[in-house]
C-alpha cells in the first residue's frame, strides 16, 4: 500500500448510512445465530442418534451446514480483515490492495464511463440550446448578463490598448485595404448610382451651384474684370464688358432653366455619356487604376489618418466607459434587448438549435476526452488517501449485507450436500 499521501479524514457516508449499517449488523447477527444453531442441532442430533436413528440425517445436515457456514464466514471476513486477528496469508484483501483497487477503479471509470461514444450519447440527450434560449429569453437574466458584459467592456478596451492589439489590428486592416483594387470598386459604386439615373441629382446640384454663382455680385464683378482685360480699350469706352457679361449671364441662366425643366435635355444625355465613359475607364484603364492606387496609398500614409483613428478610439473608449457607469446605460439596454431577442429567435429556429447542440456535444465530448485521464487519476488518488478503516467500513456497509447471504447459502448448500453424502454412505454400506 502506498504511503506517499497522508490519509484523509473520515469518508463521507450516504444520507441513509445509518439504515445500511443497521441492516448489515442485523444480517450479520442472523447469520452468526444460524451458524450457532447449526452447531447446537449437530450436537443434539449426535447425542440422540442412538435412540432415534433418523436423527442421523439431521446430524449430517447440521454438520455440513456448520462446515459450509464456517468456510463462507472465513471467506467473507478475509475480504475486509484478518479472521480472528491471525496473520493468515491472502486475508484482509481489500485493505492490502487499496492502491491496486484505487488504480483499477480509476481506469474502470475512465474506460467504461468516460469513453467517447457513451459520453457523446449522453450529451446528445441534453437540449443545450433550449436551455440557453430559455435563459436568454428571461428579461431579468438578460439584464444581468448585459450588466456583466458592460462592466467587462471598458476593461477589455483598456487591455486591448495596453497589449498593443489595437495597433496590430489597425495595421492589419490598412494592409487589407491596401490590397483592395480601388478603381473597380469605385466603378461598381458609381454603377449603382447610374442604374436608375440617380447621378442626375448630382447634375441638378451642379446646376444649382452654377445658378448661385451667376447671381453672386462678387463673382460677376470678377467675371466683368476678366472680360475688360481681354477686350480692346476702345470697346471698354462703350461699356462693352457690361453688355457682354449681361448677355453671358442671361444666356447661361436661360440654358440652366431649360436643363432644369427638361429631364431629357441633351446636356443631361451628355452627362450620362460622360458618367458611363468614366465608369468604363475606371474598370478597364490601367492609367486610371494606377492613379487610383496612388491616391489610395497617399491617403493611407497620411499622418492625419492615424491621428484620426487614435482620436476615434479614445472617444469610443471614453463613451463606453461613461455609459457603462451611467444608471440608465444605453449599452446595457441595447444588450438586454439583443439577448432577449436572440433567445426568442433561438427558441423558434430548430435548425440553429440542432447545430448548437451538435457544437456543444463536440466541444464537451472533446473536453471530457482530454480530461478523462486526469479524472481517473483524481479518483485513484482520492481512494488511495482514504483511511483504511473508513474505506473498509464504506465497502462493507454497501455490499456486506449481500456477502452475509453467502453464509446462509453456504449453510444451506453445505447441509444439502451433507445429507446427500450421508444417504450415499448408508446406501453403500447397506449394499
Amino acid at each position: 500500500m502506498s504511503q506517499s499521501a497522508p490519509a484523509l479524514g473520515p469518508v463521507r457516508l450516504d444520507a441513509d448510512a445509518g439504515a445500511k449499517l443497521s441492516a448489515l449488523r442485523r444480517t450479520k447477527f442472523i447469520a452468526t445465530a444460524s451458524l450457532a444453531l447449526c452447531i447446537l442441532i449437530f450436537a443434539l442430533a449426535k447425542s440422540f442418534e442412538g435412540r432415534f436413528p433418523w436423527l442421523g440425517f439431521v446430524a449430517a445436515f447440521a454438520e455440513a451446514a456448520t462446515i459450509g457456514g464456517l468456510a463462507d464466514w472465513y471467506a467473507v471476513v478475509a475480504l475486509f480483515k484478518r479472521p480472528l486477528g491471525l496473520p493468515i496469508p491472502h486475508t484482509a484483501i481489500i485493505p492490502a490492495n487499496q492502491t491496486r483497487i484505487a488504480d483499477n477503479l480509476g481506469r474502470f471509470i475512465e474506460v467504461n464511463f468516460l469513453a467517447p461514444e457513451p459520453v457523446r450519447e449522453k450529451l446528445a440527450e441534453v437540449d443545450f440550446s433550449a436551455l440557453v434560449a430559455d435563459w436568454l429569453a428571461d428579461p431579468n437574466r438578460a439584464a444581468g448578463l448585459s450588466h456583466f458584459v458592460s462592466r467587462l467592456v471598458p476593461q477589455t478596451l483598456a487591455a486591448v490598448e495596453q497589449s498593443g492589439l489595437r495597433g496590430f489590428v489597425t495595421s492589419r486592416m490598412l494592409e487589407q485595404v491596401e490590397k483592395i483594387p480601388l478603381a473597380p470598386l469605385f466603378a461598381d459604386l458609381l454603377s449603382t448610382l447610374t442604374d436608375d439615373r440617380r447621378h442626375q441629382k448630382l447634375f441638378d446640384e451642379f446646376i444649382k451651384v452654377i445658378g448661385r454663382f451667376l447671381n453672386d455680385e462678387q463673382a460677376l464683378a470678377t467675371m466683368r474684370e476678366k472680360i475688360r482685360e481681354e477686350l480692346p480699350s476702345l470697346f471698354n469706352l462703350f461699356r462693352a464688358d457690361a453688355y457682354l457679361l449681361k448677355k453671358i449671364v442671361a444666356s447661361a441662366g436661360s440654358l440652366l432653366d431649360e436643363v432644369r425643366a427638361d429631364p431629357d435635355h441633351p446636356m443631361r444625355a451628355e452627362f450620362d455619356r460622360f458618367a458611363e465613359t468614366f465608369i468604363d475607364r475606371l474598370r478597364t484603364s490601367k492609367q486610371y487604376a494606377r492613379r487610383a492606387e496612388k491616391l489610395k496609398h497617399d491617403f493611407l500614409e497620411r499622418p492625419e489618418l492615424k491621428a484620426l483613428a487614435g482620436d476615434m478610439w479614445a472617444s469610443l473608449s471614453l463613451f463606453i466607459e461613461q455609459d457603462a457607469k451611467a444608471p440608465n446605460s444605453m449599452i446595457r439596454a441595447h444588450l438586454t434587448e439583443m439577448f432577449v431577442e436572440v433567445g426568442r429567435h433561438l427558441a423558434d429556429d430548430a435548425q440553429i438549435r440542432a447545430d448548437m447542440n451538435q457544437g456543444f456535444v463536440v466541444a464537451l465530448a472533446s473536453f471530457v476526452d482530454s480530461q478523462k485521464s486526469g479524472v481517473s487519476k483524481f479518483i485513484a488518488d482520492q481512494v488511495k488517501r482514504w483511511d483504511l478503516a473508513q474505506l473498509t467500513r464504506l465497502i462493507e456497509m454497501n455490499i456486506g449485507r449481500d456477502l452475509q447471504y453467502i453464509r446462509f447459502n453456504g449453510m444451506i448448500i453445505g447441509g444439502i450436500a451433507g445429507v446427500v453424502i450421508y444417504v450415499a454412505e448408508r446406501l453403500f454400506l447397506a449394499s
